[in-house]
C-alpha cells in the first residue's frame, strides 16, 4: 500500500465510527481519543474497520503505540504488506 491509499483507508475507517469527525481539522499529533470524542469499544471498532480495509492487524499490547493519527498512519506503513 501507498502513502495515498493508507490515508484513504484511515479516513474510511475514521467515518465509519466517528462519521461526524472532520480529519482536516485534526491535529496529527493530538490523540485520536479525545479529537473523536470515542471511547475505548470505538477505538477497537476503528481498529477493526482499519483491519478490513488494509489487512493490518494491531495486537491489544500495541494500542499505545498508535494513541494518535500520525502514529496511526505509520504504524499502517510500517505493517502493511
Amino acid at each position: 500500500m501507498n502513502a495515498t491509499q493508507i490515508d484513504d483507508a484511515v479516513r474510511r475507517a475514521v467515518g465509519a465510527v466517528a462519521p461526524e469527525a472532520d480529519l482536516s481539522a485534526i491535529d496529527a499529533d493530538e490523540r485520536l481519543r479525545d479529537a473523536l470524542d470515542i471511547d475505548s469499544l470505538d477505538f477497537v471498532r476503528l481498529l477493526e474497520q482499519l483491519q478490513g480495509l488494509t489487512g493490518v492487524t494491531v495486537p491489544e499490547s500495541d494500542y499505545a503505540k498508535i494513541a494518535t493519527l500520525r502514529e496511526l498512519t505509520s504504524y499502517v506503513e510500517a505493517h502493511a504488506a
